[in-house]
């Protein structure tokens, strides 16, 4: 089950997504942080610990992150786990990979979240921060989501979603569409970074609907899914593994 269908303005098929989005945000990653740090009104660290904190990360546990981008979730783990120690970090971009390394001692891996390189029972907790749309199979992922978790182990995604009904989407589209890849241009003058905020509303306007993400949870084999909105905009997926 794929995410979206192809970008076809980007790349011709879901074969050539992988490749796509790792250099997507290879050439884009000098510029992420501080363009995800303005376009969320500087919210965005406060968020992330507050989420994983409420969803039950807590000191001694071994944390996943998958998709780190450039460690924004993982830094915001530290706080509440006290160190780095306990989490792995992994994502198909290096150049993601290489500012991440510079803002937290974890352990880092290179690779996608459809072949996690790790044995089955090794982790307590998973988090996905703003990535899902990137994956190329979402029940190849969240299947190796499962198996990479122990029992009773729990995975946190965060996400944004399109609002269902009318005016809440035209906004949503003139920010993420049009103001927020124009300001990223301006502020940074790089074609680069207005790419990967346009690239952003365009995976978010055909996404599938968040029902579909429940469902596939399940499918995975998950209990206790759940969805819960924040600001009308904001999606935490939420399941346990038994």
């Amino acid at each position: 089950m794929i995410p979206h269908p192809p970008i076809t303005a980007r790349y011709a098929s879901t074969a050539d997504k992988p490749a796509f989005v790792r250099k997507l945000f290879d050439d884009g990653a000098k510029y992420y942080d501080r363009v995800v740090d303005w376009g969320f009104l500087h919210s965005g660290a406060r968020y992330r610990r507050w989420a994983q904190q409420r969803n039950g990360l807590r000191k001694g546990m071994l944390l996943l992150d998958v998709a780190c981008g450039t460690g924004l979730v993982a830094a915001e783990a530290v706080k509440i786990l006290g160190s780095a120690e306990t989490i792995t970090c992994l994502d198909p971009s290096e150049g993601m990979l290489a500012i991440a390394r510079t803002r937290l001692a974890a352990r880092f891996v290179p690779g996608c979240a459809e072949a996690l390189p790790f044995p089955e029972n090794s982790f307590d907790f998973l988090t996905m921060g703003y990535a899902l749309r990137h994956v190329a199979n979402l029940e190849e992922a969240f299947g190796e989501f499962h198996r990479v978790l122990r029992p009773g182990g729990k995975v946190l995604i965060l996400e944004v979603t399109k609002p269902p009904h009318r005016f809440g989407a035209f906004c949503f589209r003139l920010y993420f569409g049009r103001i927020y890849p124009f300001l990223t241009r301006l502020f940074t003058r790089s074609r680069d970074a207005e790419k990967m905020m346009a690239y952003f509303w365009e995976t978010m306007d055909v996404c599938v609907p968040p029902e579909t993400v429940l469902a596939a949870l399940r499918n995975a084999g998950f209990i206790r899914v759940e969805r819960r909105k924040q600001l009308g905009l904001f999606s935490e997926y939420t399941a346990i593994k038994v």
